[in-house]
């Protein structure tokens, strides 16, 4: 089955609502002004549930089915935004300084309120449908604060599915594939403390900004010559401070990135490699080095059942030759995993077309998909409780 006729009709309105979301950034936790027009649109729409304040900000809707069996199927969709100045110079972009939905969330959101619209007013399913509007995806662990907060087993959501746009993929594609889809997302910090001295006086000092360079450049060796060229892994430093004038060494300096892998073994060989090269190198050149190591968000790992499931449904809506079931996994990180840890369920990929990349200051959702997603989640809900 393409996409729904009525879908299509009532496109333009759900960019609408889109377009309102995305002039309205919210970061993190504080989406506020988004998780109030969530549960208003929801009661107007008439679930038979809406509850707010699920994870701090976010918002549940539930909806029962024509015959309300006792299946529980969970639809998750994200609400922050990025703290980016946005350069669209697009007639709705972002209204507030230094934020905008440079992801797409707002897109997700407005998507997942058009389907419990439409599942509100047919009903054509025997079951119950859960729809998950989280906030805290973009670093905050939006997902896990749900879950801590009662979310899966206060609504018995059996199974949960999520969805994400993605630049590069045609309008009308979707891509998946059974078991690791997205990497783990660690912190690392790394504190470095040498002796401060005058710059035109180096041999008196400890030089802590070439400590740190030579940590960044050894850092890289970690992936190259420790794992094994068949793994996925990826160390980045993406930020160095250090120093605060130009005729002084610093005394101290400060590294933070991320280190992502997509597998558990990997993931500890990365933590063990980069503290022991961290503290080695500094040691050489007669600094200390302190490293922390946050994990942060697990690997996405999709059930092979619930990835079958999600794959059908996704043909249906595109057909075949717009469905890619092997998709190559990626380096990004998403919170939908903690979800995946605790349910059966699967994280699918939508094609946002040729767009700047996510995480871009040009880049924007593009309303031609939301025909797509749309469908995509009420045929899940129907396909998945038939009447």
């Amino acid at each position: 089955m393409p996409v729904l006729n009525r879908i299509a009709d009532r496109a333009d309105e759900i960019a609408e609502w889109r377009h309102d979301l995305h002039q309205h950034p919210e970061l993190q936790y504080e989406v506020h002004r988004t998780a109030a027009t969530v549960a208003e649109k929801l009661k107007s729409f008439g679930c038979d549930e809406v509850v707010p304040g699920i994870g701090r900000t976010g918002v549940v809707g539930v909806i029962h089915g024509k015959k309300k069996g006792s299946k529980v199927v969970g639809l998750r969709a994200d609400m922050d935004a990025l703290p980016i100045e946005e350069i669209t110079k697009l007639p709705y972009a972002s209204k507030t300084p230094g934020k905008m939905h440079a992801c797409g969330h707002d897109g997700h959101t407005s998507m997942l309120l058009g389907a419990a619209r439409h599942l509100c007013e047919t009903r054509n399913f025997d079951g119950t449908a859960i729809v998950i509007f989280q906030p805290a995806e973009e670093g905050g662990a939006g997902a896990k604060a749900m879950i801590d907060d009662g979310l899966l087993d206060r609504f018995n959501i059996q199974e949960v599915y999520g969805l994400h746009n993605y630049p590069g993929i045609g309008v009308g594609k979707f891509a998946i594939r059974p078991g690791p889809l997205m990497a783990a997302a660690d912190r690392l910090q790394i504190e470095i403390e040498g002796i401060g001295g005058h710059a035109a006086r180096p041999h008196r000092a400890v030089d802590t900004v070439l400590v740190g360079c030579a940590i960044i450049n050894a850092l890289q060796h970690i992936v190259s010559r420790n794992v094994d060229p068949l793994e996925n892994a990826v160390i980045s430093i993406t930020i160095f401070q250090a120093g605060t004038a130009d005729n002084v060494i610093p005394q101290t300096a400060t590294l933070r990135g991320t280190a992502r892998s997509l597998d558990a073994g990997v993931r500890d060989l990365l933590e063990k490699r980069i503290v022991e090269v961290a503290e080695g190198i500094a040691k050489a050149h007669g600094a200390k080095a302190t490293v922390r190591y946050s994990r942060d968000y697990p690997v996405v790992v999709n059930h092979p059942g619930a990835t079958e499931f999600a794959g059908k449904v996704a043909r249906e809506i595109a057909g075949d030759n717009n469905f890619d079931g092997a998709t190559v996994p990626v380096m990004g990180g998403e919170d939908f995993a903690f979800m995946l840890e605790k349910r059966p369920g699967a994280f699918i990929f939508m094609g946002n077309g040729d767009t700047a990349n996510l995480h871009h200051p040009a880049y924007d959702f593009n309303d031609k998909a939301i025909p797509f997603g749309t469908s995509y989640w009420v045929r899940l809900v129907e396909t998945a409780m038939p009447a």
